[in-house]
């Protein structure tokens, strides 16, 4: 259940072409994985589009770095190729993550330092949209609930409402 798994199948796959066997479908969903933050980063523009917004200069609260929730890895972390495309944008990008303080350096992104910010309702309502990339359980959903004015949930963690949009 670890950062592995996006990376083994295509481990597999070159293994198996060794073998002069056939892996499309490894290939096809691995293809699809990559494509993902892509998907979430056309459905913030759509939303927010719906709501008279555009993604050039919206405040953008991000729930989780992790790969995984409950741990502090940020490998193969999709949060990360998410955050740099948002910022390519011009989105300004704020994050809550109690088990990523920073984020470090990466060979494959351009994100400035940033810090993790505590969750409150003061960074909840000063942002224009809230995306949970990772549901960690130290999160106070009630809270994220109440005083977010969009959200955008890829993990299916937020009670549904008429601010509340599944990616």
């Amino acid at each position: 259940g670890g950062h592995c798994i996006p990376i083994d199948p295509f481990y597999l796959s070159w293994k198996a072409k060794e073998m002069g066997m056939d892996t499309r479908f490894i290939e096809l969903a691995g293809e699809i994985n990559n494509y993902m933050p892509k998907y979430v980063v056309s459905r913030i523009g759509e939303i927010l589009n719906i709501k008279g917004k555009s993604i050039k200069n919206c405040k953008i609260l991000v729930l989780g770095l992790a790969y995984k929730k409950n741990v502090d890895d940020l490998r193969e972390s999709p949060a990360l190729n998410i955050i740099d495309l948002l910022i390519n944008m011009g989105a300004t990008i704020k994050y809550v993550d109690p088990y990523v303080q920073k984020i470090p350096p990466t060979r494959k992104y351009s994100i400035p330092p940033l810090k993790s910010f505590e969750l409150n309702k003061d960074v909840l309502i000063n942002s224009d949209l809230v995306l949970l990339t990772t549901d960690h359980d130290v999160f106070d959903y009630d809270l994220i609930e109440k005083f977010s004015s969009i959200i955008i949930d890829t993990r299916g963690r937020v009670k549904k409402s008429e601010k509340v949009y599944n990616a």
